[in-house]
């Protein structure tokens, strides 16, 4: 008979096997519903959304899967977050910088965004208190002309104050509007910065310029960068382009010009292109 020590080493040893084999049965497989994280830089900002993209698979979505009137995860597993590093318009509604659950109930002509302070509600709906919410505003849905199969969050129509978050799926589509107020914070950088004599200039004229504020001041400034910097063709170019918003045609051509000069000599064809641009809008 076997002793008590060589049994313990054979069970030992089958234990062992017994847990590698285990270990090396595990199947790594896609996630039905993988997780997606977005990011955005908004503003003076950022915006993020995480969440997990479902598929169709050949089923009806909306009114079916995601029955009409009935409050929805937003997604699959956890529930779907959106973070705002700075306060922003959400719809026209004030939201404060933070982190926040996205709910939803679609009806086929509309649905129900909801932004949610519980974090950890997930697909409880059940669970859905009202007392919870931040914020809950009414978008209209649209009909796509194209199927879209994964579930997918976009950011869309992106300029320097707004945008559009999109939902889309099987073939709905909702966008919600949101919108961020910089412009205090960047006059009062400006007033701190260039009126100091910090020495920002062409920042600041190019959003006097982008903005339609004072074109005379953004001049002054705009000079002020090409004399700092006298083989910034960007710089003369948007010099060029206040010109011409000033209706001064003949210093404008001199600093389109003086920017294909430039550019030129910097091997850069993308300002050449604009500049000539500039000088046959203009001329």
């Amino acid at each position: 008979m076997m002793n008590t020590k060589k049994m313990i080493g054979v069970f030992a040893i089958a234990v062992c096997s017994l847990l590698n084999f285990s270990a090396s049965a595990q199947l790594k497989v896609p996630a039905p519903s993988p997780a997606q994280t977005t990011k955005q830089s908004f503003g003076l900002g950022e915006v993020s959304i995480e969440y997990s993209r479902p598929s169709v698979k050949g089923r009806v979505i909306f009114g079916d899967v995601v029955p009409f009137g009935k409050i929805w995860r937003t997604g699959a597993n956890a529930a779907t977050k959106i973070t705002f590093s700075d306060d922003v318009k959400f719809d026209g509604h004030d939201v404060k910088a933070g982190t926040y659950a996205i709910y939803t109930m679609p009806t086929k002509d509309a649905w129900e965004i909801m932004l949610y302070k519980d974090l950890t509600l997930g697909g409880n709906v059940a669970d859905y208190k009202v007392e919870n919410e931040v914020l809950r505003i009414r978008v209209r849905a649209s009909v796509l002309s194209y199927k879209v199969e994964s579930f997918t969050i976009n950011f869309a129509d992106l300029t320097s104050t707004s945008l559009n978050i999109e939902l889309m799926w099987e073939n709905t589509r909702v966008a919600i509007p949101l919108t961020t107020d910089i412009d205090a914070k960047i006059m009062k950088n400006i007033e701190t910065n260039v009126v100091n004599d910090n020495r920002p200039y062409f920042q600041a004229a190019g959003y006097y310029f982008d903005n339609n504020k004072d074109l005379k001041q953004a001049l002054i400034w705009a000079t002020k960068a090409t004399e700092q910097n006298p083989k910034a063709y960007w710089m003369m170019l948007l010099k060029a382009k206040i010109e011409y918003k000033l209706n001064d045609k003949v210093a404008g051509k001199a600093s389109a010009v003086k920017t294909v000069e430039l550019a030129l000599a910097d091997k850069n064809d993308d300002y050449v292109m604009m500049a000539k641009k500039l000088i046959e809008a203009n001329n």
